[in-house]
């Protein structure tokens, strides 16, 4: 099976590597030739993994049969194969089955066989697209022990601490029974901790906690020749030097298992991660202060013009010498060098319009916090560079940190390209297929569902204004309750989610809200969201990590109905939060509102807004396949954008790797 998915991998790769085509191919030829090729490795690939995955399912019950100290044996003779470089086919598939007899003794989760084909993808080195609820954590703690004993130490990702620390927990009885110890990287924990986690075959923890303390060993050790070191290596060190700062905290990057694979490795993978220090403390702050009055007094439209797209400002020939007048009244130096002084005044008119609270942040406890938008979950330790985040501190009025000074910065994307082996699983990985072969040289591989999926996708319903949005959608939130149907309603931004909280306070409706201001209940709120009747008001964050299970009364209403009150700039983030609904073949119902107010028509399509505003009847748009083309159209633009985003980070990346790779 190795040989087999190796020579299709091989072939794969060549044929897409290929850079002299016929120059008679136009773009569109090159394209569907690119997609057919992508269509044939899928399926012969898939065909590959399901034939050896009832291979594996044929042996169950052969080792089923055996005692607990058998069982132990087998996996120790198995681990030993791995441990000497002596694994051929047969030694996968006899230690994937003797993993899931463990799995199935230890939490009384047995595999089924498209679970088994995704935990040979990832053992393969493949991104495994698994729908939502068909088992990815099962299936990762699977594949994990083969890994660990494969490559000696596995970094399994996941999006946040609890999730982390839950299956560290949760899983442990599998690994400790394959020979492999496990431990959770956690925000609180103390270098001498992390120290000890990290020392474990299988580490749990976050992008942000891994990459930062990869990023304090360089700046402890100096920059790294190499992602790897030997443990010999780390055991001279000892912890001594670990506590006088002159020992590395990872022994090595050597193998990791992506959990969200399409957030982690494609939404967040641009975004920095910065380890900086306060530059200094001086008058600063009411530089910003100044800065931002100064914009208070200008009008949009005469004195300055706003990109809200790009988020970008440009002062005009009347706003320059506004702000000018007001500028040249004030003592401190900066305000005597005019272009850092319109520089100012431009990053606070891009504060005021294009970081909006409640979307892009909040202010908690006095303190600005930046919101992600692709998962709504607060940034707590993160801010905005070169003076945003100081702007919009001035902006809502409270303490203006220091500037800071950046000792050592590095993508997500760069760091995963350092894992000499990278595997990954999601709900939505075949949207970014061609990302993730580009970026990471990873081939995405769909896994068919275990059951049937029988969710009903409902009609995109198009409104002309939000008011008439968000009255539709209190009207089927009320007639669903009134059925008894449990209701997931998902919204784009903390701001949106408390506008419909107290929409449906004001008709009587109980529910509860899940988001970034109330998340310290996350798990059990997503857990009751399947009971009859209930409401639950949540961002995107609902979407990552615990099913939604139905009750008996909730599945024979018709199981959950999830409503999107806005479409999101990527199709995956819709798809990931439909994906609630309909798990492990329950019932459910799935549908989106929208109106041409959002922020995604009005930036991306907006001659189709203008036309499609005269195509309606009673606040809706009547020419409905018009309006979901055209709303499809805005996303496929936003998504193309931020591609070029993330293309100009990898070209970024590229370069440093090439000229500078100790840094």
């Amino acid at each position: 099976m190795s040989q087999a998915l190796t020579r299709y991998s091989a072939l794969y790769a060549s044929a897409m590597s290929r850079r002299r085509r016929p120059r008679t191919l136009t773009g569109l030829d090159r394209l569907t030739a690119w997609v057919q090729l992508k269509i044939r490795h899928q399926r012969t690939a898939l065909r590959v993994l399901l034939r050896e995955a009832r291979q594996i399912d044929a042996m169950a019950a052969s080792i089923r049969a055996h005692s607990e100290a058998a069982l132990d044996e087998q996996v120790r003779l198995v681990r030993e194969r791995f441990i000497r470089r002596d694994v051929t086919t047969d030694v996968v598939r006899r230690g994937l089955a003797l993993v899931r007899e463990v799995a199935r003794r230890e939490t009384g989760e047995e595999a089924y066989v498209v679970q088994l084909a995704a935990a040979l993808g990832l053992y393969h080195g493949r991104i495994v697209e698994m729908l939502t609820g068909e088992g990815k954590t099962l299936t990762g703690s699977i594949a994990a022990p083969l890994l660990a004993w494969k490559h000696r130490s596995l970094h399994i990702f996941t999006v946040n601490d609890y999730l982390a620390r839950r299956d560290a927990h949760s899983r442990g009885a599998i690994y400790a029974r394959c020979g492999c110890t496990v431990g959770a990287i956690q925000q609180e924990m103390s270098p001498g901790d992390r120290f000890q986690v990290y020392a474990r075959s299988i580490v749990y923890g976050t992008p942000k906690q891994i990459t930062a303390d990869y990023l304090r060993d360089q700046l402890r050790i100096g920059p790294l020749g190499s992602a790897w070191m030997g443990r010999a290596f780390l055991s001279r060190l000892g912890e001594e030097a670990l506590a006088s700062g002159a020992g590395p905290l990872i022994p090595g990057l050597r193998a990791a298992l992506v959990d969200e694979a399409d957030a982690v490795l494609i939404d967040e993978g641009v975004v920095p991660l910065i380890i900086a220090q306060p530059r200094r403390t001086d008058d600063m702050a009411d530089v910003y202060r100044q800065a931002a009055f100064i914009a208070s007094k200008l009008d949009e439209g005469p004195d300055y013009s706003i990109d809200a797209l790009r988020r970008t400002s440009e002062l005009k020939r009347r706003g320059r010498h506004l702000a000018a007048g007001m500028w040249h009244q004030l003592d401190h130096p900066i305000w005597k060098t005019v272009r850092r002084a319109e520089e100012l005044v431009r990053q606070a008119l891009v504060a005021k319009h294009c970081y909006l609270r409640g979307k892009q942040y909040e202010v908690v406890d006095g303190r600005v916090v930046i919101v992600d938008e692709y998962t709504g979950r607060f940034l707590a330790d993160r801010t905005w560079e070169h003076g945003l985040h100081q702007a919009v501190e001035a902006k809502e009025g409270v303490d203006v940190t220091a500037d800071r000074e950046t000792l050592a910065r590095m993508s997500f994307q760069r760091f995963f390209r350092s894992y000499p082996f990278l595997c990954g699983m999601t709900g939505t990985a075949a949207d970014a297929t061609r990302e993730m072969e580009q970026v990471y040289a990873r081939p995405v591989t769909r896994i068919p569902t275990h059951r049937p999926m029988i969710r009903k996708q409902l009609p995109t319903r198009v409104f002309l204004h939000g008011q008439d949005r968000w009255t539709a959608v209190l009207d089927e939130i009320e007639r669903l309750h009134a059925a008894n149907r449990p209701v997931l309603a998902g919204t784009p931004s903390i701001e949106a989610s408390e506008h419909l909280s107290s929409r449906l306070a004001a008709r009587g409706l109980e529910h509860r809200v899940l988001n970034a201001l109330h998340d310290a209940e996350e798990a059990e709120l997503v857990l009751d969201a399947g009971a009859a009747g209930a409401i639950t008001v949540a961002t995107n964050m609902a979407g990552r990590g615990t099913d939604i299970k139905l009750d008996p009364q909730a599945r024979g209403a018709g199981g959950l109905a999830v409503i999107l009150t806005e479409m999101h700039t990527a199709k995956r983030i819709d798809r990931q939060f439909i994906g609630r609904s309909g798990r492990q073949g329950d019932p459910g119902t799935a549908q989106i509102y929208a109106s041409l107010d959002d922020e995604l028509p009005r930036q991306y399509i907006p001659w189709a807004v203008t036309l499609l505003r005269r195509c309606a009847r009673d606040g809706e748009i009547v020419w409905r396949s018009g309006a979901r083309l055209a709303l499809r159209l805005a996303q496929r633009r936003a998504e193309a954008r931020a591609r070029r985003s993330r293309a100009s980070v990898l070209r970024q990346d590229d370069w440093i790797d090439k000229n500078l790779p100790g840094q």
